[in-house]
């Protein structure tokens, strides 16, 4: 068995001070062998920079993934190209710098798979993103049985539809976006997990990650208002997956929603 470890939208500095103090430890006493996170709102709620990412590089992170924040600083395009570990979603039109598909492996020699791809509901009008799975599993080398999907998506209908789409061709389906952690982590009957949205990694005394009374102008009074990453009741979501790495079949989905207290 390999034991994945998956972190939902890292928010802000609150999250990466929460992600910080809390990884180390999860992946010491939960004995996990291969660690995904998602990072596209981690420079202040919008994309990631230079120095963000070197605060993610001291940790022990196997792979980022991220969403179509991704490109809300531009000093991430180069870092696209040069880095294999930071995807962003394949389904965006070629051209664009980065890919959506990292193999690596665990400590142990296991290969391991990771697929970023983007919901077309209430989303830019990029290709689809069940047409470039296909294209993209059928890539992998036949020995990558263990194959994990960041599906970065609006409606939960559409990340459900996902999993089941995928059920039985990879390990495990998690959608990410939303920010609010759903109730459903389960195996498909094919042996694919799947959890609709792992949440957020940051402030839940908040509107998605923002300052309630910021989000509340713009409900109120129809206009634009400046957001602000708010800071009370820091938690990090996750979810932690246990794989038979023979089959790529999922044995467990466990979702983890651990309150941090900063120091």
């Amino acid at each position: 068995m390999i034991r994945l470890l998956f972190v939902g939208d890292v928010m802000g500095r609150p999250g990466r001070r929460a992600l910080r103090e809390s990884l180390p430890r999860l992946q010491k006493e939960r004995h996990i062998d291969f660690t995904i996170v998602n990072i596209e709102n981690s420079a202040g709620g919008f994309g990631v920079n230079h120095s963000v990412m070197s605060e993610f590089d001291e940790l022990e992170i196997d792979c980022y993934t991220t969403g179509n924040h991704v490109w809300d600083k531009r000093e991430v395009l180069p870092m696209l190209d040069s880095r294999d570990d930071l995807l962003r979603p394949a389904n965006y039109p070629e051209g664009n710098p980065g890919k959506g598909l990292f193999l690596g492996e665990s400590a142990a020699g296991i290969p391991v798979a990771i697929l970023n791809l983007e919901g077309q509901v209430f989303m830019k009008a990029i290709y689809s993103p069940f047409e470039v799975a296909d294209r993209l599993l059928k890539t992998l080398p036949k020995d990558v049985k263990v194959i994990f999907v960041d599906f970065h998506a609006e409606a939960t209908s559409e990340k459900q539809a996902m999993g089941f789409y995928l059920d039985g061709r990879v390990s495990a389906v998690v959608g990410t976006h939303t920010h609010v952690p759903t109730a459903d982590a389960r195996v498909l009957p094919a042996g694919t997990g799947l959890q609709t949205d792992v949440g957020m990694t940051g402030p839940y005394e908040s509107i998605i990650g923002m300052r309630a009374d910021k989000v509340l102008q713009r409900f109120k009074l129809q206009r634009n208002a400046p957001f602000e990453v708010a800071k009370g009741d820091v938690r990090v979501a996750a979810v932690q997956i246990d794989v038979d790495e023979q089959t790529g079949q999922c044995e467990r989905m466990e979702p983890l929603l651990l309150p941090v207290t900063l120091s």
